[in-house]
């Protein structure tokens, strides 16, 4: 049968990350390629706790359908704790409760971009916002990361120049480079955002991961209503519960809703229940900070592997917290390459070019440190330095 597709699938590709995960899959495989969270972060015992309270006390009702927006006392946690964590004043009703956010990218996608439309990413750029809203065939407009944030000077003349309808961001350990926005960046985004009708998509996954150093406030702060939040619990409570939200006001929580209510109804009830009830009998600072000490020294043990293993050309960044840091080639060595020849010696990674719009052949990496033990990381970064050696030396 000859199937005729809907144009649009012409422009989307395959999860790159997805495709390499079916490598790491051999058991001999160190993988520092998935954005996994550590197993040993999971509350078992509480969820399971959670859930057996929820089906005792509220039986039958848990388990049918519930209106789209999501659980009000759910909803209303979030939005108590924006309050508490950053003096943001947000209302339970500006809260939507996705299955994850990746639905959100692809709702925010649905109201607002037709073809053509002209979408601002971050270069590198989060590869799932960029096949999220490839399917609705925007142009991407991509603005160089700096270690402080988005370089200013270059978001200002795209503005300019584009007028885009999105600005798509990740400014706290930024997924792939690690880097966190400065509070001056921020403010300085604002103000330049304020000029122009440009909707921002501040995407907040990482925040609560932070390690080092202290927590720096939302865009959202500066910039008001113009601004739509992302945020998720995939990586503070389980990424199978996969819940997240969107945290916007009026006329864009109105399509949200509608689009929601075409896409699936609603999002996982029972999920919903189970991490509420979670979050309510539970100390989450407590358990947050377990994760932020856990992951804080898997971080360093990388970056001293790194320093200890890789040849002193290569450049990586030192991210304060979040899953990732982001590794520098020298120039016209190909991570790609790098990808192949890392195969063979049992170590995965994630090649930089997914993470460009444009991208062929890039000389950068994305390495996860979350989600192997120490021991792992020094094995892994040993074998991948093997590699690295022998590329520099074809290469001189």
């Amino acid at each position: 049968m000859n199937i005729e597709f809907a144009e649009r699938m012409n422009h989307v590709q395959k999860s790159f990350i997805r495709e390499i995960l079916k490598i790491t899959e051999n058991p001999d495989v160190i993988s520092f390629a998935g954005g996994l969270p550590n197993p040993d972060s999971f509350p078992i015992k509480a969820i399971q706790q959670a859930s057996e309270k929820v089906l005792a006390d509220y039986g039958s009702s848990v388990l049918q359908y519930s209106s789209t927006e999501g659980y009000l006392p759910l909803r209303e946690y979030i939005a108590e704790r924006y309050y508490q964590r950053f003096g943001l004043s947000v209302e339970a009703d500006e809260i939507l409760i996705t299955s994850g956010s990746q639905q959100a990218l692809d709702l925010i996608g649905k109201i607002l971009l037709n073809k053509g439309d002209q979408v601002v990413l971050e270069r590198p750029g989060y590869l799932g916002a960029i096949q999220a809203f490839s399917i609705f065939e925007p142009e991407f407009q991509s603005v160089a990361l700096n270690d402080d944030g988005i370089d200013l000077n270059q978001l200002a003349d795209t503005l300019k120049v584009h007028n885009p309808k999105l600005f798509y961001t990740l400014p706290n350990f930024h997924n792939p480079s690690g880097v966190t926005y400065s509070a001056e960046n921020r403010e300085k985004i604002a103000e330049r955002l304020k000029q122009h009708q440009t909707i921002l998509i501040e995407d907040d996954p990482y925040s609560e991961l932070r390690f080092i150093g202290e927590d720096l406030p939302p865009i959202k702060k500066f910039l008001g209503d113009q601004s739509i939040m992302l945020g998720s619990f995939s990586k503070i409570v389980a990424p199978a519960m996969r819940l997240g939200w969107i945290c916007a006001q009026g006329e864009l929580m109105e399509k949200l809703i509608i689009a929601k209510q075409a896409a699936d109804l609603h999002t996982n009830y029972y999920s919903q229940r189970i991490v509420h009830q979670f979050l309510t009998d539970n100390d989450l600072e407590n358990h947050i900070e377990k994760i932020r000490q856990m992951y804080k020294q898997k971080r360093e043990s990388m970056v001293a592997m790194i320093e200890k293993y890789f040849p002193k050309e290569i450049k990586s960044t030192q991210p304060e917290g979040g899953m990732f840091l982001w590794v520098t080639l020298p120039e016209g060595m190909s991570s790609l390459e790098l990808f192949d020849l890392a195969a063979k010696e049992n170590v995965a990674f994630v090649p930089g070019d997914p993470f460009y719009v444009n991208g062929e052949n890039v000389n950068t990496l994305r390495l996860n440190y979350t989600n192997s033990s120490e021991a792992m990381i020094e094995e892994g970064i040993k074998r991948l330095a093997k590699v690295i050696k022998q590329m520099l030396n074809h290469v001189r």
